[in-house]
């Protein structure tokens, strides 16, 4: 039964993390996990709490995520190869805060951002071998977080444009510091 469960999930955070809440349907999440829509109501009472597992199984993944960021030693490219493996996870958490605006949402999105983040940081730290203190290198990387989720799409989650982007945001944060 719970093996049931993790299906209609996956399916149905994988087509979150790609077209976004509104394509949540049940008839199309029916027919991509092969199994009649009856299913989906024995397991969830509706959409709304069937989001809402998403929104818990996000937080999961993020956990799961984190330790691996922590396993890293480079950004490249030990980190790159996280995120290409977990880009549907990246993908989701992009959707959150397109629709920020949903409160859930939101309180999803931080959620993750700290968890993820949290570990993101010490390895940017160790990988930059930069001499700013935590807050300015948090501050710095929260507007690469946006410019990043701005930019990021199903397309270009791959090695080389991630190669490419870390490669860029090491030149511009370098700069910031050689300014100090």
């Amino acid at each position: 039964m719970k093996e049931n469960k993790e299906i209609w999930i996956k399916v149905g955070y994988e087509i979150f993390a790609i077209k976004g809440h509104n394509s949540l349907k049940v008839e199309v999440l029916a027919n991509k996990v092969g199994k009649n829509k009856s299913s989906f109501y024995h397991h969830f009472a509706d959409l709304e709490l069937f989001t809402e597992e998403l929104l818990k199984y996000h937080i999961h993944r993020s956990y799961v995520i984190a330790e691996q960021e922590k396993q890293a030693k480079t950004i490249d490219p030990e980190l790159i190869d996280i995120i290409v493996e977990n880009k549907v996870d990246v993908l989701f958490n992009r959707q959150l805060r397109i629709n920020s605006n949903v409160k859930n949402f939101y309180a999803t999105l931080k959620k993750s951002d700290e968890i993820i983040g949290n570990a993101f940081i010490l390895l940017w730290i160790r990988d930059l071998e930069l001499k700013l203190n935590y807050s300015q290198l948090e501050s710095i990387f929260t507007l690469a977080l946006e410019n990043f989720y701005l930019q990021v799409n199903l397309d270009n989650l791959r090695f080389e444009w991630l190669k490419l982007y870390f490669d860029n945001l090491k030149h511009t944060v370098k700069n910031i510091a050689q300014s100090n």
